[in-house]
This record gives structure tokens, C-alpha cells and sequence, in this order.
């Protein structure tokens, strides 16, 4: 019998969300929203955010219930709706999209430490900056290798140490709010030199180019699904993501709204991350500056923590459900997925020293994991509304009836199909790439758990031709712009 005292119940599935959506990136969101949206615009890219990620939310909160045996979900829910390699894929794509979050949380991390010790790790990703950041990716490898349960608790410890400087910002913020700063230029038309405010364009292309930075912070937004395998209930997955979402979305919007009741969208645009210090020491003093720094330096270790149990953990399952090669199946006596963390921090290690090469690491890591990120939420979605369609599929007995399920998934997949929009052909075609690199591995594992099958279904191999086309022409845009992709 399996020692369910080594399960995660609902505080800490929820600290496994609220963690993996709130990291370091979170203090610097006031100016990643005004550095290309008035306050108006921001109001409005947050109610399309918030509505389109309560579908994305309750797609996960809806297929733990209605599949509780899908466990690690995003994997599991490919494979059951569209085939193994479907599942291989959004397996893939998802664990390498982890990777590389990863390594912003590293570039964000040195950053941060700069600022206690000036000029040793400028910019996150100068020499010393590499070596701090892959100490860090082994002191995590061997925390996470002593067993998941001590991970968690680590976890629950860094969310409340990260949660706290937010709030104290955000008490701060609402008490220093001047209504007449707050509603100058709301619907950033104006030139106003004093204030540093220029006009940012259509309101459609000011809501579109924050559509990236939304998506990024809620990110990880099924990370209780992820690890649902460690659940104590699998009823308490549901309900961790719903907390999680709620907590995350409310503190998103007033970080990002409040600071333009003190300072206009001009000075907001151009502060240096992250932006959260810069204000509170404008309010403050010097100790605003040193509490948000510090805090950014507890979110990502936070955030690293449980991202990485979580990239360790899609492989995992996936291997041993025999989409991914066998070996990646092999856990040590702690219940961790040795091989498949050795590999994942492997990958981000050899990450880490590219961006070296990278003029604006932090941006390049948010655009590539945002992207990586969209065909899993998709593919999710879709479930959702294919299962739905079928009588035999949906059960009848849970919280959401089938026709509120049905529109949740359209409309969550509606979502997902704007945000590819929104993150334009760029970084789409270097997610391309990532993807196509994943089609040997699955013909490895394919090979390994059915010697006898080896080839692609029809739909598969046409699938599977289309990719390596769009990875070739990936490959080719990324070689002709890697100056331009890497800043």
C-alpha cells in the first residue's frame, strides 16, 4: 500500500500553483504592462486575460474530475484525446517549456542579486551570472532528488516568504494612490513631456502586446494537475488550481493597476527590474528598494523549486506509460525521478550558458516559454470539448454538466487560438523547431515499447511530415534572425 503521507493535500497543491504562477517575474509587472499599455488598455488586457484563463483554469478543474485517472494531465489529456504522439508531444513541449522558465527564473534570480552586490552579476546573464545560476540548478537537482514531499514543504515555506513583500507593496501602493495621476492619460493618446507619456498607439495593439506578459505570469496555472499523481485526493486538484488562479489573478491586477496612481505610464516604461523596487523606494526610501530585491530573490528560488519537480515529472510519466524512452521511468528510493531530473537540468544548465550570448536573456526565456507553453493549453482545451461530445466519455455525476463543459472548452481553445495570434509568427517558428527535435525520441520510445509496431499511423506521419517542415523553416528564420532574436 502506498504511505499516503507522502501525498500533497489541497494547502499544498495550491502552494504548487500560486509558487509556479508567482516568481520573480511578478515584481517586475508593472513595467512589462506599461512598457507597451496605458492603464485603460491594461484594464482591458486583464479582463480578456482573466476571463480567457478561467476557462483554461476550469478546463484543468473539470478534467481532474471527469479523468481522475489521467494523472500528470497535460500529457495524459493529449494522449487519450489525439494519440501517443500527440501526448508525446505536449509532454515534450511542455517539459522543455519548464526548462526554459527555468533559466529566466535564473536570469531574473542574478539579477536581483546585483543589486546587493553591484556589478558581480549585471544583467543576469554576464559570466558570473552563469556560474551562480548553474550552482543553483545543482543545489535544486540534489534538494528535489531527497524525495518530492520535502520539495513541497520547502515550497509552501517560500510562497508565504514571497507573498509577503507583495503585500506589504501592494498596502503601500493603495494608501499613496493620488486619483489625479491615476486617471491622467488613461487611454495613452496624449504626449505629456513632464510625466515622460507619449501616445502608444490603437488600443487593439496595446492590449495585444501584453498578451505575452499575461500569459507568462500564469503560467503554471495547472501545476496541481501536473502533480496530480502525488495528490492525497484527486478532488483536491480541482480545487487548488480554482485557489491558485483566484489569488494569482486579483494580486496580478493591482500590481499592475495600483502603481499608476503614483507614477504615470512614461516613468512606469522605462524603470529597471525589478520595477516593484523602484516604486516602493520612490515611496519609501531606501528599505522599499532592498525588501523588494530581496523578494524577488525568495519568489524565484520558490518558483525554481517547484517547476522543477514538475519538469521532472511529465517525463516520468510519460515513460512509463511508454511514450517516452524507458529510461526515463527509473526513480530512486526517495520516490523522485532521478534520470528524468538529471537530464531536465542537464537541458537547463546547456541553456544557461547560451544566453550568455543573449542581450536580453529575461525577454527571450518569456517569449520562448510562452509560446512552448500554447499547443499544451490547446490541446487541453479541445479535450475538454471533444469528451463532451461523446455520452460515454463524460460522466454524468460531477460539478459541470456537459453543456457548461462544452463551452468551456470552445471558449478556452478560442482563447488559446487568440494568444497565438497575439505572440505573432516569430517565436512560434522557433517553437517549431523545439517540437520537431522531439519526433526521434518518440520513434526511440515507440521502438522500445512495442518492437513490433514501429511505424506512424497515417495521421501521425502526415502530422509528424508537417512539423519537420514547419522545424526546417523554423530553423532557417531562426538562423537568418538570431541577432535580432536574441536582442
Amino acid at each position: 500500500m502506498e504511505d499516503n503521507s507522502k501525498k500533497l493535500g489541497l494547502f499544498a497543491l495550491s502552494a504548487v500553483v500560486i509558487s509556479a504562477m508567482i516568481g520573480g517575474g511578478v515584481f517586475n509587472l508593472p513595467q512589462n504592462m506599461a512598457q507597451t499599455a496605458s492603464s485603460g488598455a491594461i484594464v482591458i488586457a486583464w479582463i480578456v486575460t482573466g476571463i480567457g484563463m478561467w476557462f483554461v483554469a476550469n478546463t484543468f478543474r473539470i478534467l481532474s474530475v471527469a479523468r481522475p485517472d489521467a494523472k500528470t494531465g497535460i500529457y495524459s489529456y493529449g494522449e487519450l484525446g489525439y494519440g501517443k504522439f500527440v501526448g508525446f508531444l505536449m509532454a515534450w513541449g511542455y517539459w522543455l517549456c519548464n526548462c526554459f522558465a527555468n533559466i529566466g527564473y535564473g536570469v531574473l534570480l542574478m539579477d536581483s542579486l546585483n543589486y546587493f552586490f553591484p556589478g558581480y552579476f549585471k544583467g543576469g546573464n554576464n559570466f558570473y551570472s552563469i556560474v551562480g545560476a548553474s550552482i543553483v540548478i545543482w543545489v535544486m537537482y540534489f534538494v528535489i532528488l531527497a524525495g518530492v514531499k520535502n520539495a513541497a514543504s520547502l515550497n509552501l515555506i517560500g510562497t508565504i516568504g514571497k507573498l509577503v513583500p507583495i503585500i506589504i507593496f501592494l498596502f503601500i501602493t493603495i494608501f499613496a494612490i493620488k486619483l489625479s495621476m491615476l486617471f491622467t492619460d488613461v487611454w495613452g493618446t496624449q504626449t505629456l513631456t513632464l510625466i515622460q507619456d507619449k501616445p502608444l498607439g490603437s488600443l487593439m495593439n496595446q492590449v495585444k502586446g501584453t498578451m505575452l506578459v499575461t500569459l507568462w505570469v500564469f503560467i503554471g496555472i495547472e501545476g496541481a494537475v501536473v502533480v496530480s499523481d502525488r495528490a492525497k485526493e484527486q478532488a483536491e486538484v480541482g480545487k487548488a488550481t480554482l485557489l491558485g488562479f483566484l489569488v494569482c489573478l486579483v494580486m496580478y491586477v493591482l500590481l499592475s493597476l495600483v502603481p499608476f496612481g503614483s507614477y504615470s505610464q512614461g516613468e512606469l516604461s522605462t524603470m529597471v527590474a525589478p520595477s516593484t523596487a523602484g516604486i516602493l523606494a520612490g515611496l519609501v526610501g531606501k528599505w522599499g528598494d532592498w525588501l523588494m530585491n530581496a523578494g524577488v530573490i525568495i519568489a524565484v528560488l520558490s518558483s525554481w523549486l517547484v517547476w522543477t519537480i514538475m519538469l521532472a515529472e511529465l517525463p516520468f510519466a510519460a515513460a512509463k506509460a511508454g511514450t517516452f524512452p524507458k529510461i526515463f521511468a527509473q526513480e530512486n528510493d526517495k520516490g523522485s525521478a532521478s534520470y528524468s531530473l538529471l537530464v531536465s537540468s542537464i537541458i537547463m544548465q546547456i541553456v544557461m550558458i547560451l544566453v550568455y550570448f543573449s542581450n536580453n536573456a529575461w525577454n527571450l526565456m518569456l517569449s520562448i516559454t510562452g509560446v512552448m507553453v500554447l499547443p499544451c493549453y490547446i490541446v487541453c482545451t479541445a479535450y475538454l470539448y471533444k469528451i463532451t461530445t461523446k455520452g460515454e466519455e463524460y460522466p454524468q455525476d460531477i460539478f459541470s454538466s456537459r453543456k457548461n463543459a462544452a463551452i468551456t472548452g470552445i471558449l478556452g481553445t478560442v482563447y488559446g487560438l487568440w494568444l497565438v495570434y497575439a505572440a505573432g509568427i516569430s517565436y512560434m517558428l522557433v517553437a517549431t523547431v523545439i517540437y520537431a527535435l522531439g519526433i526521434p525520441v518518440f520513434m526511440k520510445a515507440r521502438k522500445e515499447s512495442d518492437p513490433t509496431n514501429l511505424e506512424f499511423t497515417t495521421t501521425e506521419r502526415i502530422f509528424s511530415i508537417v512539423l519537420f517542415i514547419l522545424g526546417v523553416i523554423g530553423f532557417i528564420y531562426l538562423m537568418m534572425n538570431y541577432k535580432k532574436l536574441m536582442g
